[in-house]
């Protein structure tokens, strides 16, 4: 599997399971109804964010990825990053490479630690993400509308870097 830095050419690529991803409305809590230029905005948007994707042996992006300071100032030294993997290739490791690649490019940038302020606790990439050495700081409880579990918590997890 490459993973690489993402070029525009490739958001085409992501739209269709960014789109499937967040309208299922169970792990990201934005809109289900985000317009595609909205959704590019929020994944590839911002001076400061590096996106990545990851292809198959057949150059199918099948994953896609971004960092990003999570605060300014001189709190910046904390990254944020989102996953996505498309739905119809998971369990095949492209989540896990993305992950180990996003977590490594950060360490290399600079940043001291990683935080996700939002992990929708049903979410089956939480095991993944403790594997990885983070830890959930806290849950707001029932703070996420999930489609089929109704209302979950949202983990705030972190791991330094």
């Amino acid at each position: 599997m490459l993973i690489r830095e993402a070029t525009a050419e490739d958001w085409p690529r992501i739209w269709p399971f960014w789109h499937r991803i967040v309208a299922a409305a169970e792990t990201y809590a934005w809109d289900p109804d985000t317009s595609e230029e909205d959704a590019r905005a929020l994944w590839t948007g911002g001076p400061a964010k590096r996106v990545f994707v990851a292809e198959d042996e057949a150059g199918t992006v099948v994953g896609s990825a971004f960092v990003t300071p999570n605060y300014g100032g001189p709190a910046a030294r904390i990254a944020n990053a989102g996953f996505m993997v498309d739905p119809d290739r998971t369990g095949r490791g492209a989540g896990r490479a993305l992950a180990e690649h996003v977590l490594a490019a950060a360490a290399a940038d600079g940043y001291r630690g990683m935080v996700f302020n939002a992990v929708v606790e049903t979410n089956p990439a939480v095991g993944l993400w403790t594997s990885l050495g983070f830890t959930v700081l806290g849950t707001v409880p029932r703070a996420y509308e999930h489609p089929r579990h109704g209302p979950v918590g949202l983990h705030i997890m972190y791991k330094a870097l």
